[in-house]
């Protein structure tokens, strides 16, 4: 093959036109649009059971590949499918499945909680399914007229979307069933079962069962004269937990655990010595320590977001390229990605509705929920870049930024705060979700018209899907922010809704201090973790890993720091190894213990089985 031309080199296109674009290959057929539906419900059903538990959204579209492949090699075991999957068209399934499992992520189920947290009202599931659909076929809309920029001439990095072309290329290169993607296949099939295996023997309750697996281990130690466990110090038999710490980076594993033990074995103790937490539990605990936890992760995410302002820049710079019109002679992409009109005539089509969905809904003033959309694509085109560069999509920034904007607008209106942020989240997630899939297709040879319609098909089944299973795994708001459902995401985004809603002088002052302190570590993490020299930037703690562990229990830090130690040592004993089994053994813990734990709560909610 022809070597890449370097990135902004002015032949990027006319190379990718004639040397890596494929023709005449099915992609996005009806299969990969069922299956990826399919999966990614499976996905987002798992993602929601992750999120309450641990704040993070797991990512989609490597999990979706290996799992496509996997339920295709079985067809045709079964002699169901008539022909092999081809790697363009798990790249479209896979699409279809990230844009179903990432209904989660971008603050909605984060909002969501929130939403029901801060208010008595839950709005009926028809309206959130058609608002959820509405904010991410925006942000789908929205990547269209930056796509080109960022991917085919910028040739920015989207990690994620690079290492999904790369598991794609690794699985489909051993076809015969004997390859990578078998191997890779077997370890998650068999890490889901046995979390699945756990999962039942510890939640499912009834006379029937011959035992139940402890749901915690306490540990041998007190601490201010009270067992470990009731500070939430304990060992978890939840393996998701130990999945999720195995895919964050080691770093902010560590992290996780530091901010567990010095929230509750050195903060939480002082904080009920001296009489600003009543009782020694979860609830009462987190219900101080959500303010500077919630503090750390504003404060980190708006420096880093400062810091990154060059990329803003150039988000906002780009902006005018939307609207000039070309003289020259026609352009051959024209032919191959989407079309222009598509981005205005989306929003033409879906902004009304998110307006008045705003409006009915939130009781947002008509003219403070027009300017929630315009804002939305503006900070959507930011986010975007931001993730191509960095592979984090800023949500921790701009959610605050749209939370404080109708602080000021709306004064009082927790729901309203809340929701707004949930349109900028929302746009900002999907249109950085797509474009990340899209590198996936530009380094494969992919049709970009085919993964757009392909991530429509994801939200739409994700919007439908996530609202109903919500409602049946929680069907009691009143857990979120308990020790069973800590909801971090969701404590943070309530607790910053009310400060800007009510303002800090609301608070008790020593909360304010909290907060104060909060902002100045959150900062100051950014800046280390910016300009601390390379040799050192390892040891900085990971401001999001502090600030989460200050709204979870201890005995999450503790169980995630397990899953991350693992997958560090296995990484510098033998690389290739953990390439190989990192992902897949992790997101087969994940799925496993997410999907029966699923699957344990409608048999609940159904009566067959005990609480």
């Amino acid at each position: 093959m022809t070597p890449d031309p370097a990135p902004g080199h002015p032949d990027a296109e006319t190379h990718w036109r004639e040397h890596v674009r494929v023709t005449g290959v099915p992609q996005l057929t009806a299969r990969a649009v069922v299956v990826g539906m399919l999966l990614g419900v499976v996905m987002c059903l798992s993602n929601l059971y992750v999120f309450f538990k641990t704040g993070w959204s797991m990512g989609v579209t490597i999990t979706a590949a290996i799992l496509a492949f996997a339920v295709f090699q079985m067809l045709q075991a079964a002699r169901l499918a008539g022909r092999p999957l081809s790697m363009l068209e798990n790249n479209a399934l896979t699409t279809v499945s990230s844009g179903a499992g990432y209904m989660t992520g971008g603050g909605n189920m984060a909002a969501f909680g929130a939403l029901l947290m801060v208010t008595t009202v839950r709005p009926d599931t028809a309206s959130m399914v058609v608002w959820f659909a509405a904010i991410a076929a925006l942000g789908v809309f929205a990547a269209i007229p930056i796509k080109r920029q960022l991917i085919n001439k910028e040739a920015l990095a989207f990690p994620t979307g690079t290492a999904t072309a790369e598991t794609l290329r690794a699985i489909h290169s051993g076809a015969d069933g004997g390859g990578e993607g078998a191997r890779q296949a077997r370890a998650l099939g068999w890490a889901a079962f046995f979390a699945a295996a756990l999962t039942w023997f510890r939640d499912a309750k009834g006379a029937f069962m011959p035992f139940n697996v402890p749901a915690a281990i306490p540990l041998p130690w007190t601490i201010a004269g009270r067992p470990a466990a009731e500070w939430t110090l304990a060992l978890k038999s939840e393996v998701v937990l130990v999945g999720a710490g195995a895919l964050m980076s080691f770093r902010t594993a560590w992290s996780t655990l530091l901010g567990g033990v010095l929230t509750y074995g050195v903060l939480a103790p002082s904080l009920v010595e001296s009489g600003l937490v009543a009782t020694v539990s979860y609830k009462a605990i987190v219900g101080w320590t959500v303010w500077p936890g919630a503090a750390i992760l504003v404060a980190s995410g708006l420096t880093s977001f400062a810091l990154d302002w060059r990329s803003v820049a150039r988000s906002l710079s780009g902006l005018t390229g939307i609207f000039r019109k070309s003289t020259g002679p026609a352009d051959p992409m024209d032919e191959i990605e989407c079309p222009g009109w598509w981005f205005p005539a989306g929003f033409v089509v879906l902004g009304p509705v998110v307006v008045v969905l705003m409006t009915a809904m939130f009781q947002i003033p008509l003219w403070a929920a027009a300017i929630a959309v315009p804002m939305a694509v503006v900070m959507g085109f930011v986010a975007a870049r931001v993730t191509g560069e960095t592979d984090i999509t800023p949500t921790k920034a701009l959610g605050p930024v749209t939370q404080l904007a109708y602080g000021v607008m709306t004064p009082g209106n927790l729901s309203g705060n809340i929701m707004a942020a949930n349109v900028t989240g929302g746009i900002g997630l999907h249109a950085a979700d797509l474009l990340t899939t899209l590198k996936t297709g530009w380094l494969l040879g992919g049709d970009p018209r085919v993964q757009f319609k392909a991530q429509l098909f994801g939200v739409l089944a994700g919007a439908a899907v996530v609202v109903p299973a919500f409602n049946l795994l929680i069907p009691d708001p009143s857990v979120l922010g308990s020790e069973a459902w800590p909801a971090p995401s969701a404590l943070v985004w309530a607790g910053v809704s009310e400060a800007f809603a009510h303002g800090l002088g609301a608070l008790d002052s020593a909360a304010r201090r909290g907060i104060l302190v909060g902002l100045a570590l959150g900062v100051a993490l950014a800046l280390l973790e910016k300009f601390a020299p390379k040799g050192v930037k390892h040891l900085v703690p990971s401001a999001s890993g502090l600030g989460i562990a200050m709204v979870i229990p201890g005995s999450n830090s503790i169980a995630m720091f397990a899953g991350g130690l693992l997958a560090w040592l296995l990484r510098r004993r033998n690389p290739e190894a953990a390439d190989r089994v990192v992902v897949p053994v992790s997101s087969g813990l994940i799925a496993g213990e997410s999907l029966m734990g699923v699957a344990v709560a409608l048999l609940i909610v159904f009566g067959v089985l005990a609480r």
